[in-house]
């Protein structure tokens, strides 16, 4: 297997990470307004909270996520240049980058983590729940 098929596993995995911040948020909203349990795991929360948490700081230090640069080096030992990558690399991976400005993702990615945070304690996890009345 050569390069350029490991960037498109790492774009993919890039996909699923971000899905997975995104998608969560409303489940966790719909889930909790009607009262479903199982989306206060504390496991699934604190792993949610923790993987918006890393964006949130790698945006605002101006730091270029792992998985980008990971993709690029595989692409460029691939000896591909611009858009030039598999039909599935090329749409996860338009997918996923826009043409704005970092501090323009940093605004974003903060406020999205800032509703996680507001999700968060508006429907906490278990543990940190208060015990209803017995």
């Amino acid at each position: 297997m050569n390069a350029a098929f490991w960037a498109d596993v790492v774009v993919g995995v890039h996909v699923a990470y971000v899905a997975f911040v995104v998608l969560v948020v409303p489940v966790v909203l719909v889930g909790g307004l009607l009262g479903a349990e199982w989306i206060r795991n504390s496991w699934f929360r604190n792993i949610h909270l923790a993987m918006i948490a890393v964006v949130v700081v790698q945006s605002v230090c101006g730091v270029t996520c792992p998985l980008t640069v990971w993709e690029n080096r595989l692409r460029a030992q691939a000896g591909m240049q611009g858009y030039e990558r598999s039909f599935i690399g090329h749409w996860l991976h338009d997918l996923l980058f826009f043409d704005v400005s970092p501090g323009t993702f940093a605004i974003i990615y903060t406020v999205f983590g800032l509703l996680v945070v507001g999700l968060y304690l508006a429907f906490p996890p278990r543990w940190l729940s208060r015990r209803k009345p017995e």
